[in-house]
C-alpha cells in the first residue's frame, strides 16, 4: 500500500511528495488531466500522506500506510460515486424545506472533505463552497493539516468568487485541491493563485501491462485495443466498458458499410433501419445514442489517421484490414461531411428529435455525399 500503487506520472508525484516532505505544499493546487488519468486517487493519497500516523518512507519520500485509523477512514472517500449516491440519498430524506438547505459534501475523515458537483445541474455551488468557508478556518482535528478536494471545475459563478476570497488569505494548515480536466474553466484570478500541476496520458503499452496484470478476464487482443481506446488514462482503461463499446462500434461499422458501399447491397437499406429503430426515447436510448456517435467518431479519426499516413496511431486496432480498406476509398472532404453529420445528431439529441429518424437521415445522406 502507498504511492507505489499509483501508475505513471512518476515525475508529478514526486514533486508532490518533495513538497509535502519540504512542508511547502501549496495551500491551493491544480491537479489537471484527461478524465480517467487518476487526479482523484491521487488526491486521496495526498491527503492520506498528509494525514498519516506512521509516517512510513519509500524512495527517500513521504509515502501513507493505508493502515492506520486516518489512512483508512480517508480511503473510504475513494469510492467517489458510492459516496455520492450515499449522500444524494441522505439528502432525499430530509423534509423538503431542508433539501434546499443541505449541499452534498463527502466526508469520510473529520479533516478532509471532498466537494463533488451538486446534482441535478452538477455543479459546485454556493452552498457547498460556504460550507468550505465555515470549516476551513477551524484547527484539523485528527490530522496535521486539512484537506478539500473539488472534484469538478463547474462552478457557480458566486461560488467561484468565493472559492476566490478563500484562495486570497488560505490558513496555513489548510489545502485546496482542484480535479481539473481542462484549467481554464477555472477563473484566471483562481489559476494565478494555485500551483498548476499535470498529469500526462501514459503509452498504450504501459497502460496494456497494468491491464494485463489487473484484467486477466481479458484475452491479450481486448486488452491491446482497451489501452488504445482509453486515451492515456489507466482509470477509464481499468474500467472500460468493452462489451458496451464492441456493440455500439458493430452498429457504427453498418453504418460506414452502408455508407462507403463496403458490403453487398449497398442501395438496400433494411439493415441499417432495422439497427437504428432501435435508438428510441428516453434516458437508456439517449446513453445508447451517445455511445453510438462517440464510437463512430473514433472510427472516423482512424480514417483520418489512415488517409494521412499515421495508421500507427490508430485505437481500433483490431480493425486495421478493413479501416485500410475503406481509408483507400474516401476523401478527407468525405470524412468532414461525416463529423459535420455527427455534430448535427447531436444537436438534434438536444432539441428531442426522434433518434432513430435522426440517424437514418445522418446515415443515408453520408451515403450519398
Amino acid at each position: 500500500m502507498g504511492f507505489d500503487q499509483f501508475v505513471g506520472n512518476l515525475a508529478t508525484v514526486r514533486h508532490l511528495r518533495e513538497a509535502i516532505a519540504a512542508e511547502r505544499m501549496p495551500p491551493a493546487l491544480i491537479l489537471a488531466g484527461p478524465r480517467g488519468a487518476g487526479k482523484y486517487t491521487l488526491a486521496i493519497m495526498l491527503a492520506q500522506t498528509m494525514a498519516c500516523l506512521r509516517r512510513p518512507v519509500s524512495d527517500g519520500l513521504p509515502d501513507f500506510c493505508g493502515v492506520c485509523s486516518n489512512c483508512q477512514r480517508i480511503a473510504l472517500s475513494q469510492p467517489l460515486a458510492e459516496r455520492v449516491s450515499e449522500a444524494i440519498a441522505a439528502r432525499e430524506e430530509l423534509r423538503e424545506v431542508d433539501k434546499k438547505e443541505t449541499r452534498v459534501l463527502i466526508q469520510t475523515h473529520p479533516d478532509v472533505v471532498v466537494i463533488p458537483p451538486d446534482p441535478p445541474q452538477l455543479l459546485i455551488k454556493m452552498g457547498q463552497v460556504r460550507s468550505v468557508v465555515q470549516r476551513i478556518y477551524r484547527l484539523p482535528a485528527d490530522a496535521p493539516r486539512a484537506v478539500y478536494i473539488f472534484t469538478s471545475t463547474a462552478f457557480m459563478k458566486e461560488a467561484a468568487n468565493s472559492l476566490l476570497k478563500i484562495l486570497e488569505e488560505p490558513p496555513d494548515y489548510a489545502h485546496i485541491l482542484l480535479l481539473a480536466e481542462n484549467p481554464g474553466e477555472l477563473l484566471p484570478t483562481i489559476r494565478s493563485r494555485s500551483s498548476l500541476f499535470r498529469l500526462g496520458a501514459l503509452p498504450p503499452e504501459q497502460i496494456e501491462a497494468v491491464l494485463a496484470e489487473r484484467r486477466k478476464d481479458w484475452q491479450p487482443k481486448q486488452r491491446a485495443l482497451v489501452a488504445r481506446l482509453a486515451e492515456g488514462a489507466i482509470g477509464q482503461a481499468l474500467g472500460f466498458d468493452l462489451e458496451g463499446y464492441l456493440a455500439s462500434r458493430q452498429d457504427a461499422l453498418v453504418i460506414l458499410y452502408n455508407a462507403t458501399g463496403e458490403r453487398a447491397g449497398e442501395n438496400d437499406y433494411s439493415a441499417l433501419f432495422r439497427i437504428t429503430e432501435t435508438y428510441r426515447a428516453g434516458a437508456e436510448g439517449q446513453q445508447k445514442t451517445s455511445a453510438l456517435l462517440h464510437t463512430f467518431a473514433s472510427l472516423l479519426e482512424d480514417l483520418l489517421l489512415l488517409h494521412s499516413g499515421s495508421g500507427q496511431l490508430i485505437r481500433n486496432i483490431d480493425l486495421l484490414t478493413e479501416l485500410t480498406r475503406i481509408s483507400q476509398t474516401i476523401s478527407v472532404a468525405w470524412i468532414e461531411v461525416a463529423v459535420r453529420g455527427l455534430d448535427q445528431v447531436e444537436q438534434g439529441m438536444r432539441r428531442n428529435l426522434l433518434r432513430s429518424l435522426s440517424l437514418d437521415a445522418f446515415a443515408v445522406g453520408l451515403a450519398q455525399s
